[in-house]
């Protein structure tokens, strides 16, 4: 089996869709409305073929979060890039663009070279490589 897709519900639809699609290069659908729902949505595909899929709809609450806190449930998605110099230079690209980066660049126990940013409503995104075994 595969992971096909992901949901995210956002207050945010237009500057979520356009911060996967201009840092993680996802290629968003045309915007789903069901006016009746007062629901929208997009989907936006990576080159893996994983997909995520981000939803708008009055009524929806914001959820609390403290994001220096870990929690159960979803935490984190990550994105996979090919270098360590891949996930240095987009870091630093967020940073300069106004993310906040929460986990610095490193090298993790379990063999990846990874930093934690925050989205635009601020759920956790990591950036990785997979070192040589």
């Amino acid at each position: 089996m595969i992971l096909e897709h992901i949901a995210i519900w956002t207050h945010k639809l237009e500057l979520l869709r356009s911060f996967y699609e201009k840092y993680f290069d996802g290629q968003s659908n045309q915007k789903y409305v069901n006016p009746e729902k007062k629901f929208a949505s997009y989907f936006l595909t990576f080159d893996s073929g994983s997909r995520l899929e981000l939803m708008q709809m009055q009524g929806v609450p914001e959820v609390y979060r403290d994001i220096e806190q870990q929690f159960t449930g979803f935490i984190h998605m990550a994105f996979e890039t090919a270098s360590i110099a891949e996930v240095d230079a987009l870091t630093g690209r967020l940073r300069q663009d106004g993310y906040r980066v929460i986990g610095e660049p490193r090298t993790t126990g379990d063999g990846y070279y990874e930093s934690v940013v925050l989205d635009p409503d601020e759920n956790r995104v990591e950036i990785t490589y997979q070192l040589p075994q």
